[in-house]
């Protein structure tokens, strides 16, 4: 489904940025994907605003909050209950590092990070129920943790959000695990191997459909990107890793038609 009005809870929900130069993203990724943003004109929202394609909100856009922060996207994971999850977070040997809060009538979100290192959101929604358009150019369509302990990980997200999981040995060039809602893919998960830097912590890289990986890929380096993984062919189609002008690491992926059916 590619419009969306809500989301069940233990399913990424929403992705945002947190930018070192919020008008220099609103620019690169209004050329590079056609996005308007739409910053919330309340000093109270500190500077956050929204990605809107079609008049669909697609993603968020915000300062770094905290000095000597990287640009980074990040996840949201919905819930019925953003206390609850806290609860189960620490229960399972995670941090909090921003306790549930409230964002106006929009909903509640909450920050945490994973016994190994990877930063995500929760969100309970109320008027914001979620990104209103993914899996279609260009929204985004998958969420993806590269982990240093996947073992630990396939402990730790279930704890907190229920899901199953399925790893697939025969993936090249590394096994790859599929986070599940009941049955249902959500989110995936490779293990970091020596081709990571040892100081690259564990971290969920966010993956936005394109209709064309390489001529967007091309259009991205134009704007100032880097390439990080040239086009390459996986089994949802070929993809592509970036690091944004202002650093912000970003995939994209040109989903083959059985997986945009």
């Amino acid at each position: 489904m590619s419009q969306r009005s809500g989301y069940e809870p233990g399913v990424p929900c929403w992705v945002d940025l947190s930018s070192t130069d919020v008008p220099a993203s609103a620019r690169f990724y209004g050329e590079l994907f056609g996005w308007k943003a739409d910053m919330i004109d309340n000093p109270e929202a500190g500077g956050y605003g929204q990605f809107e394609f079609g008049g669909k909100k697609v993603a968020g856009l915000g300062p770094a909050q905290m000095e000597g922060m990287p640009s980074v996207w990040n996840v949201y994971v919905a819930t019925d209950d953003i206390q609850a999850t806290a609860r189960k977070v620490k229960d399972a040997g995670g941090t909090v590092i921003m306790d549930p809060m409230r964002v106006f009538d929009e909903g509640s979100m909450a920050v945490f990070q994973s016994p190994e290192g990877a930063f995500f959101c929760a969100w309970q929604a109320n008027r914001h129920q979620g990104a209103e358009l993914v899996n279609e150019p260009v929204s985004f369509t998958w969420n993806e943790l590269a982990a240093r302990d996947t073992e630990g990980a396939k402990g730790f997200f279930p704890a907190v959000f229920g899901w199953t999981h399925q790893t697939d040995t025969t993936s090249a060039p590394m096994p790859y695990t599929t986070w599940m809602v009941e049955g249902r893919p959500v989110a995936g998960m490779i293990e970091m191997g020596p081709q990571y830097p040892p100081e690259v912590p564990s971290h969920w890289a966010t993956y936005f459909a394109v209709a064309d990986t390489p001529a967007t890929v091309d259009k991205a380096v134009k704007l100032g990107s880097t390439v990080i993984v040239p086009p390459m062919d996986s089994p949802m189609g070929p993809l592509a890793f970036l690091i944004d002008p202002q650093g912000a690491m970003f995939a994209i992926i040109q989903l083959n038609e059985a997986e945009t059916a």
